[in-house]
């Protein structure tokens, strides 16, 4: 009897640290599939600006340096694949250079009629908001990975199999953090 105590103890602990193991790779699992998802919708967006940017080049021959701005920031973007901070600040960098491109082009009425540039338009507006939901559904997997890996017991077993924490992603727009003033 006294030999069977110990033994349920040893197997009790076996249990838990198989348990909190398999959760710890199921939160990383999350947070690969979770970029997965991120990067499937930044090559969305990086499939688009080439048609955004031919389809404005014959309406707004002078707004060509900015054009020129946004392509190479798509080809920086696009071809980097290292820390999620570098590519959070090509991505920061990208979206104010889409940004200030779609504000400058409102003041060409023949552009905003044509609806090849309004169907881009819209295509761009809703990739960017599917950009938005798939960061946030990252990042809250990141947050669930970090305090899994933070909490105890499941930090002694994070250690053990070297689960480390991982970036949030995000984008550094100043101007997004502005609360909008509406004025009647």
């Amino acid at each position: 009897m006294a030999l069977w105590i110990p033994l349920g103890v040893v197997l009790f602990l076996f249990v838990l640290v198989i348990a909190m193991y398999n959760g710890l790779v199921a939160i990383k699992n999350h947070c690969d599939e979770a970029w997965s998802n991120i990067d499937t919708e930044l090559k969305r967006r990086y499939d688009m600006i080439p048609n955004l940017v031919s389809t404005v080049k014959g309406y707004a021959k002078h707004e060509r340096e900015l054009l020129e701005d946004v392509v190479k920031l798509r080809e920086k973007a696009a071809g980097n694949h290292g820390a999620v901070s570098s590519q959070a600040a090509d991505e920061t960098l990208l979206s104010k250079a889409l940004g200030s491109l779609m504000v400058r082009l409102e003041a060409y009425p023949d552009l905003k009629a044509s609806g090849n540039f309004l169907e881009l338009q819209k295509e761009l507006a809703n990739t960017e908001n599917r950009i938005q939901a798939a960061l946030r559904f990252y990042n809250g997997n990141v947050r669930d990975n970090n305090n899994k890996i933070e909490q105890f017991p499941s930090n002694i077993v994070a250690g053990m199999f070297n689960f480390g924490p991982r970036e949030f992603f995000e984008l550094d727009i100043p101007e997004a953090r502005n609360t909008p003033q509406v004025e009647f």
